[in-house]
């Protein structure tokens, strides 16, 4: 019986500390909207670059998703911001400084290997870098994130795997590829974070 108390006890213990790990400044309006946004830019590609391999089509390839990017990082990093204006107390900057030193490394990772590859025209390998390096990075920020989004980060960590694979063939430039992942991966993810606000 004293066992199975203090058992509980230490479960409780955990879901506490749990609670005042996680960052509070994440925003599930923002993560759906960069899902959203992938979705769109997903079509945008299906239009005009469906599966590139001209010099001009991967370069439009590269902008269309960059620019996805820039939106995702402005709708996330301004919900950020937007929070930070109005928690004001040492612990939500404390929180902050450790969900931004997490996700970092990924991001900027992200950054240099991208210019490697296509400074080397190896478009191929960008999807399933993305892919790894975002699965990186949510399993570094688990502490601040709603536990749930490890599944996410484990479906983008298979991502990452299969199209590095098989990074060879055309067809993972393909339209669908990065939607599939960033459209339905940061859709998932505004739901668990909604959820766990509302639970």
């Amino acid at each position: 019986m004293e066992l199975q108390r203090a058992l509980s006890d230490l479960e409780e213990v955990r879901e506490r500390l749990a609670r005042v790990q996680r960052f509070e400044g994440y925003s599930a309006p923002a993560s759906a909207a960069s899902g959203i946004a992938a979705l769109v830019a997903g079509a945008v590609q299906f239009r005009l670059a469906p599966v590139p391999r001209s010099s001009d089509e991967l370069h439009l390839y590269l902008a269309i998703w960059l620019t996805c990017l820039a939106a995702g990082l402005l709708l996330n990093y301004g919900a950020v911001a937007a929070w930070l204006l109005k928690h004001h107390s040492p612990h939500s900057r404390g929180q902050f400084r450790t969900a931004a030193r997490s996700i970092a490394p990924s991001v900027l990772l992200g950054g240099a290997l991208t210019l490697a590859l296509v400074n080397h025209g190896a478009f191929a390998l960008l999807p399933g870098m993305w892919f790894a390096l975002y699965a990186a990075g949510l399993f570094a920020s688990r502490g601040a994130i709603p536990a749930p989004v490890l599944g996410v980060a484990c479906g983008f960590a298979v991502l990452g795997v299969a199209f590095l694979a098989t990074a060879l063939d055309a067809s993972a430039l393909a339209w669908w590829v990065m939607p599939l992942g960033f459209g339905v991966g940061q859709l998932a993810i505004g739901y668990f974070i909604w959820q766990g606000r509302t639970s």
